[in-house]
This record gives C-alpha cells, structure tokens and sequence, in this order.
C-alpha cells in the first residue's frame, strides 16, 4: 500500500519463531488497510536490530523464539526507548499464564494475546490502532 502525503500506515514488526505462523501473520496483516509490516524475526538479536533499524509503531512478540527470548527483546524496550523508539509491544503467545502476563505488563506490553484462540483479536487490536491514526 502507498502511502500518501496525509496518511501514514502503521509500522509493524513480527517478532515469531514459527516461519509458518510469522507467514500467516504476514498475510493477514498486509490485508489490513493502513498497515505496513516493515520488519520480521524469528530471534532476540534480529528483533533488536528490526527494531532500531525501522522503529515501528507497533511489535508483535513471541516469547518462545529461535535465539534469546521475548522477555529479552521487552526487557531492552523498555529499558532504552532512545534506541529503539516507543513502540506500542503486544506479546502473542502461548505461554499466558498470570505470573508471565504480569511480567510482561511490568515491561510494558500493552495486551497480551493467546495464541491458542485470540488471533482475531490481536488483528483487531492493530486494525483499530490504524485506524486512530
């Protein structure tokens, strides 16, 4: 999608270690009107250097990843928004029981989907957040 000179799309990344659900994710996102995905990783290291590099408005976070973990990449987030910029971080996991969910509350996510059944909402969530652009 072009953007024009009144518009400017949402800037995600994926942070996914499943290459087919990352795909998928992809795909459905792309759909979305107003959104751009401006970067992917299946790692820590790699979602750090997305991050600095494109400074999305919004990360999507798996905490199971290939390399390090997502508590890594929302534990640097937080603590050095001047490298990384301000993104709004949502986690989608499996993993959402009340002791991690307060964790990543305490670094900063803003909603926490489950994986198992709330793929729809995450896509709303970032739908809405477009669309308040």
């Amino acid at each position: 999608m072009a953007a024009t000179t009144s518009f400017s799309a949402l800037r995600v990344v994926l942070v996914e270690d499943s290459p087919i659900l990352r795909a998928m994710l992809r795909d459905m996102l792309n759909e979305l009107e107003g959104v751009q995905i401006v970067g992917e990783a299946d790692g820590e290291d790699e979602a750090l250097a997305e991050l600095e590099c494109h400074r999305p408005d919004v990360v999507s976070v798996n905490l199971e990843l290939r390399q390090g973990s997502g508590l890594g990449v929302l534990g640097r987030l937080q603590a050095e928004p001047e490298r990384y910029g301000r993104p709004c971080a949502v986690v989608f996991s499996n993993y959402g029981h009340s002791t991690l969910r307060a964790r990543c509350k305490a670094l900063g996510v803003e909603h926490f989907f489950d994986k198992s059944f709330q793929m729809d909402e995450l896509l709303e969530f970032i739908q809405r957040a477009a669309a308040g652009r």
